[in-house]
């Protein structure tokens, strides 16, 4: 099995099949983290972990001034074709590349649960300006649904889903326990957009080839139980759920 640094660092590997199969998140969602740094101004927001972009649209369809920042460069390049004229750095949320004091918010798009929690709590503190804001957002599945919780038990939980299934994501100074907001809603899905979405996430990315025949094996019986066949069109449920917190 691989390690938790080569699980995170696995997805440039797969940033097409990433891009297609992971969703957009909810507008109203970006919108409730950015909320305390809006005040009628463009608000200048750094968006680490952005991967191939997939939270920066939605920043730039917002009316922010996004910086995308992820330690693959192979997913920077996928952003870069998918957002346009969006500053691009590799960097970790350890080690930002960005001056002190330099944005509104930092935002972190199902990658918080990579970072070691001080260190980057500390690093987003030094290049926030005061009242800035650490933003928080992850789309999962919704696994109170069952067959989505049978698919989730063939894969694995993520690292994410098993956060959040405890206490949630920790944060550390100089933050304070986070607000929380969650939204269901439902992603219309083909049988094609499920494989991307399976074939997208870390686990099976560097499983061995024996434990990804078998994954997508029970997956084909539960996408033909659940009607995912040709083109016709599922409707997967998530919930997102984001956490949001000012600096002193």
């Amino acid at each position: 099995m691989a390690t938790r640094d080569e699980m995170s660092r696995s997805f440039g590997s797969a940033a097409g099949v990433y891009d297609a199969g992971r969703p957009e998140y909810p507008a109203e969602a970006v919108a409730w983290m950015l909320e305390p740094v809006r005040g009628g101004v463009r608000p200048r927001v750094a968006d680490v972990g952005a991967g191939t972009g997939k939270l920066t649209r939605v920043l730039t369809e917002s009316g922010a001034a996004p910086v995308a920042i992820d330690p693959d460069p192979a997913m920077l390049e996928q952003l870069r074709q998918a957002v346009p004229g969006v500053p691009t750095f590799v960097g970790t949320g350890e080690k930002l590349p960005l001056p002190d004091g330099s944005v509104d918010a930092v935002v972190f798009g199902q990658a918080w649960h990579w970072v070691e929690p001080a260190a980057a709590s500390a690093e987003v503190g030094r290049v926030l300006r005061p009242q800035g804001v650490l933003g928080l957002i992850w789309n999962l599945r919704d696994n109170r649904v069952a067959w989505v919780a049978e698919m989730t038990a063939i894969m694995h939980g993520s690292a994410a889903e098993i956060m959040m299934a405890g206490p949630g994501p920790e944060v550390r100074a100089p933050f304070e326990q986070p607000e929380q907001r969650s939204w269901d809603w439902p992603r219309p899905m083909t049988r094609a957009r499920l494989w991307d979405m399976v074939h997208s996430r870390s686990y099976i990315i560097t499983a061995a080839p024996a434990e990804r025949e078998r994954i997508d094996r029970e997956l084909e019986v539960v996408f033909d139980r659940i009607g995912a066949v040709g083109d016709a069109v599922i409707e997967l449920p998530y919930r997102t759920t984001a956490f949001r917190a000012a600096r002193p």
